[in-house]
């Protein structure tokens, strides 16, 4: 009856009742691959199976140490500290090792890997920062860290850290110099447990738009830093990032500022030397700005025992300053010298003067007493002719004295305080000038002899 029934359905009513058996037949039969992600866990990582405690076995199950592949990935480098002798990095951090306790059957492909979010679910390497001084990871939205492990027992460890690594500078070519600031790895197992090692290829990126205000990253090196002590010897990686100063911004906040109070200084030789007030305040202002330039050069730097390339450079400009200042006293001190000679010449001729006035005076009272004296003639005695043939012939041999250029030059200038102006606005520019052709030709030679 009921094939009868069945039989006298329309034909849409019975293609559609054969569509809903078919995919309900095929739902029967559709594997919930997520469902066996967490019977696979639950069979690797169960109680009794997977002790966290236990290392791994070393390459192909032996008791050697444990293999620890390495690699990071730069994000960002935030500051440099000069005077902290420090710099902030933010890097993803990766390892991988080989756990055969966790080798799984991955159902043909369809399971590439597992994730986990829980490290103390797996043994861990205790990998630290050496030079670290402070770090923190990341927990924004969630924490920024994955553990992946694949069907043939490898174990991948990813997180995003930020550090605050010390960076010890040499700053004897401050600012022309390069700094290398390493970023250590280490750990407190000996290397006949856990050995660390950089992974094949690549083991440091970085990231391309990398920017930094006063450095610039030129290039970086992998090595290994292990270190033997009387417990054993401990596997180390390091990375040594190599970081060139920026010349440009120090050329225009430091070196040119210099060059003009050095140049302004100048300016009092130019000015008269009665102008006392204008020189004095010239000559100080120009002093105390530089001394509060270079005390703020050395506030933004560590205080260390040896001499940088722009303690140099200050040191040299605030001395050329402060000579300018000495060069006024000097001046002011030839000035009232010539002033005391000017005077002491208008006495002495004041005195002759006198000296004249009164013989004039005393001869005419002899002619007015009509005094007669018998005057001798003049004779000439007949030596005197021939003592002046030899003095003119003394004078014929006699060569002259040769004209120096520069005291004729300077016989122009009639007082020593106009002379030493003078000369002081050609020898400061000149010695100026060599300074810079030594200062610039020794640290730049150095410089290259150093990346050499």
């Amino acid at each position: 009856m009921a094939t009868v029934a069945t039989s006298l359905w329309p034909p849409c009513v019975l293609l559609l009742l054969a569509l809903l058996l078919h995919v309900g037949w095929c739902n029967q039969g559709k594997v919930n691959f997520r469902e066996k992600e967490k019977q696979v866990l639950d069979q690797i990582l169960g109680p009794g199976r997977y002790d966290a405690r236990i290392r791994p076995s070393g390459i192909n199950g032996t008791d050697g140490p444990a293999i620890v592949r390495v690699n990071l990935f730069v994000r960002s480098i935030a500051t440099i500290s000069d005077i902290k002798m420090e710099y902030s990095v933010q890097l993803t951090f990766r390892e991988q090792w080989m756990d055969e306790r966790l080798k799984f059957n991955d159902f043909g492909g369809k399971i590439k890997y597992l994730t986990l979010t829980d490290a103390n679910r797996v043994w861990m390497p205790d990998l630290f920062f050496s030079n670290e001084k402070e770090g923190h990871f990341h927990n924004i939205i969630m924490p920024n860290v994955y553990i992946r492990i694949f069907p043939y027992g490898s174990v991948l460890y990813s997180i995003r850290i930020s550090l605050t690594l010390s960076c010890p500078m040499n700053l004897k070519l401050y600012p022309l110099d390069r700094q290398i600031c390493s970023l250590r790895m280490a750990n407190g197992w000996t290397t006949d447990d856990l050995v660390f090692l950089w992974k094949d290829g690549d083991p440091v990126q970085v990231v391309k738009n990398l920017h930094l205000p006063r450095f610039t990253l030129e290039k970086f090196l992998t090595d290994y830093c292990n270190s033997k002590t009387n417990t054993g010897e401990y596997s180390c990686l390091k990375v040594d990032l190599l970081f060139k100063r920026e010349f440009s911004y120090y050329l225009i906040q430091i070196y040119i500022p210099c060059c003009m109070l050095v140049i302004v200084s100048w300016v009092s030789f130019w000015l008269d030397q009665n102008a006392i007030p204008a020189r004095v305040s010239l000559g100080v202002t120009t002093l105390l700005t530089m001394a509060t330039q270079t005390s703020g050069i050395n506030a933004s730097l560590p205080p260390v025992s040896y001499t940088k390339a722009i303690d140099v450079w200050t040191g040299v400009c605030l001395t050329f300053v402060f000579g300018a200042l000495l060069e006024f006293a000097l001046v002011n001190y030839a000035s009232r010298s010539d002033m005391h000679r000017e005077n002491m010449k208008k006495q002495r001729r004041q005195c002759e003067l006198e000296h004249a006035a009164s013989l004039e005076a005393a001869a005419d009272l002899l002619e007015d007493g009509a005094t007669t004296f018998a005057m001798k003639p003049l004779v000439r005695h007949p030596g005197d002719a021939l003592t002046l043939e030899k003095v003119r012939q003394c004078e014929i041999h006699m060569q002259p004295k040769r004209e120096n250029c520069c005291r004729t030059w300077l016989s122009k200038f009639p007082t020593r305080s106009k002379r030493i102006d003078v000369i002081s606005r050609i020898t400061f520019p000149l010695v100026f000038a060599l300074f810079n052709l030594v200062y610039w030709s020794t640290y730049l030679f150095r410089e290259e002899a150093e990346d050499n």
